[in-house]
């Protein structure tokens, strides 16, 4: 039986990524040598971060006076050092769920925070809108994608101040306009890499403001300064992006895949408005493409464990909702073939025909 793997992450990956990544852990480029086991400091490995930050740059269109790092930590090590190299005095957060709250918590440490709006009231099920960024504020954080509840910034916002964006779940899925923002950073486990993998893209100009002493780990300035080889980076993660960026230009760039994640998502939304029996849970103007959640219609909730046992049974994986919304949840990240997405509309046409 076909699986279709819907894991909000870490997630689906190309599956020539995954092929690939496998050879290089039995043989990199004919060495015979596992890229488990050859030193970060040879020529082998230094072509390969060389050429995972060449594709990065190319692929967003990175302009100059930004660096590309490759570092551990996840996303949840960066809600501390954004603050550590940015926050002086005060710091601003759009408070859209789970991990914007988290990352707003952590800067409370280093400063003064104002949450500019929060859509905490209605479960995060929306975007807010019609706030008023600080103009005296050191940073603006945003979260893009909300992997828990499904809504998605999906443009690049203006900012009278440095825009610091966490795109864990939703980098390379569309163009963006780099010059708009002053950090982009991410785990790599959604749309690029296994786990163990951070990506932060940094305007080098906004560094060295703040008076506090930052440890030397966390100062982006020391990475930069050794261009992601400070410390042992994490190679094997390292690889799999540069075979994601690989294919990510093959398959006709972030254009491409922002057409390709459109497509998708609309199919599997139109059914979710169609069927009588699944209802979406975020604002329509808000949905996300990367996490579409639903839940089962009023008057049909009983019926929640059975869809998801008779999904289960025809191949989706990963498709049961977070705890905090309950229902279900479908990641259909760039990986994601639009037959999978194409299976599961028709499981739930399959599920409303039975009911």
């Amino acid at each position: 039986m076909t699986k279709h793997n819907f894991n909000a992450g870490p997630s689906i990956l190309p599956r020539e990524v995954i092929e690939k990544t496998a050879d290089a852990v039995l043989n990199l480029n004919d060495s015979g040598l596992s890229i488990l086991e050859i030193s970060h400091r040879s020529k082998d490995f230094q072509a390969v971060i060389d050429e995972a930050n060449s594709l990065f740059k190319e692929l967003l269109d990175i302009p100059a006076g930004y660096s590309v790092l490759f570092l551990g930590g996840g996303a949840s090590l960066q809600f501390a050092m954004i603050p550590f190299n940015l926050l002086e005095k005060k710091a601003a957060y759009l408070d859209t769920g789970t991990w914007a709250n988290k990352a707003m918590k952590e800067a409370k440490g280093f400063g003064e925070v104002i949450e500019t709006a929060s859509s905490k009231e209605s479960n995060y099920s929306y975007i807010p809108k019609n706030y008023r960024i600080p103009a005296d504020a050191d940073y603006f954080h945003i979260t893009t994608n909300n992997t828990i509840f499904g809504t998605e910034i999906l443009k690049d916002l203006d900012s009278p101040v440095p825009l610091v964006a966490d795109m864990s779940s939703d980098i390379f899925s569309r163009p963006l306009d780099v010059s708009k923002y002053g950090i982009i950073y991410g785990g790599a486990q959604k749309n690029l890499a296994p786990a163990g993998l951070t990506f932060v893209i940094v305007k080098e100009a906004l560094l060295g403001k703040v008076s506090r002493h930052i440890p030397t780990m966390l100062d982006y300035r020391t990475h930069i300064k050794n261009e992601s080889m400070f410390n042992t980076p994490p190679v094997l993660p390292i690889y799999s992006a540069l075979e994601t960026l690989r294919w990510i230009k093959n398959m006709g760039g972030v254009a491409q895949m922002e057409k390709r994640n459109t497509t998708k998502a609309a199919l599997l939304y139109d059914e979710i408005d169609r069927n009588k029996l699944f209802t979406g849970t975020a604002a329509a103007e808000d949905r996300s493409r990367m996490n579409v959640c639903f839940v089962m219609k009023a008057g049909y909730e009983e019926l929640e464990a059975d869809f998801l046992k008779f999904a289960t049974e025809r191949g989706m994986v990963g498709i049961k909702g977070h705890r905090s919304v309950g229902g279900f949840r479908a990641s259909i990240y760039n990986a994601m073939p639009k037959e999978s997405v194409q299976a599961l509309v028709d499981c739930m046409k399959e599920f409303e025909k039975k009911h």
